[in-house]
């Protein structure tokens, strides 16, 4: 399977027709197109419509998503979500679909920060409530996880499981763009790629502690890896699916720039 992934193409009323070449391309080159959320700008369902319409006219081939945080911004995701899959695009939020015989889990994830810098649910009740949704959002990945029955399996996220793909950004902000919270489920269920976005600035590509490949395919940063308009990474599954997270190759083909506004 060849799949297109990218995120964080921020659609709002004045965008139409913005991505549609990058839309197309991925359509031609791929079979499955990913997109790992921040869809719409202000998360408003005539944003999504307009995307929805610049994606049918582009698009032939399974289109598999997550929410990110901007489509939650005017507290309209779940219009937002309906518009998008009464157009045909599997939106995941703690769940799991099958393409082709891979199987997709996603979620949006949460923030909360990596590692030692974890926040804690410790104290006030706004700290607990902050940290528990980062938990509930990890148990919804796991969720998901645990429902595939593929030999191959791709996680799609918004926020980052590990601080590598955020490496860029201001470390003040690196609780903001992730939480090491969502890399226990995908310890416990191994997948043989990891896709998100949110970070701009972030690493185009890392690792889980299994050598799990993580790639961060947010608009900004293909545009400085591809040196030009926002474009899509491709990747190609191979390997042999019956071996380790190490031994199944997700292979990265030629880039593909592609003009944009």
């Amino acid at each position: 399977m060849r799949l297109a992934a990218m995120a964080d193409l921020h659609y709002g009323r004045t965008s139409r027709g913005a991505m549609a070449e990058t839309f197309a391309r991925a359509a031609e080159e791929a079979d499955v197109v990913a997109l790992c959320g921040d869809l719409t700008d202000y998360g408003l369902p005539e944003e999504a419509e307009i995307l929805v319409d610049d994606l049918l006219e582009a698009v032939d081939v399974p289109l598999v998503a997550v929410l990110g945080n901007h489509d939650f911004e005017s507290g309209r995701a779940d219009e937002v979500k309906e518009v998008l899959t009464e157009a045909g695009v599997l939106v995941l939020d703690g769940d799991a679909c099958e393409v082709d015989g891979v199987g997709f889990a996603g979620a949006k994830g949460f923030c909360g920060g990596f590692g030692r810098g974890s926040l804690s649910p410790w104290g006030e009740p706004m700290i607990k409530a902050f940290v528990q949704e980062a938990v509930d959002e990890a148990l919804k990945l796991e969720s998901a996880l645990g429902r595939l029955r593929t030999e191959r399996r791709i996680a799609l996220l918004h926020y980052a499981p590990i601080a590598g793909t955020v490496a860029g950004e201001p470390p003040e902000i690196y609780p903001f763009l992730g939480s090491s919270r969502l890399a226990e489920p995908l310890g416990r269920f191994p997948v043989d790629a990891v896709f998100h976005g949110h970070a701009h600035r972030g690493a185009a590509e890392g690792r889980l502690d299994d050598g799990t490949p993580v790639y961060n395919v947010a608009v900004k940063v293909m545009r400085e890896l591809l040196g030009e308009g926002p474009g899509f990474r491709l990747f190609e599954l191979g390997g042999d699916a019956e071996g380790a997270a190490g031994d199944r190759e997700v292979v990265e083909t030629e880039p593909v720039p592609v003009a944009g506004a």
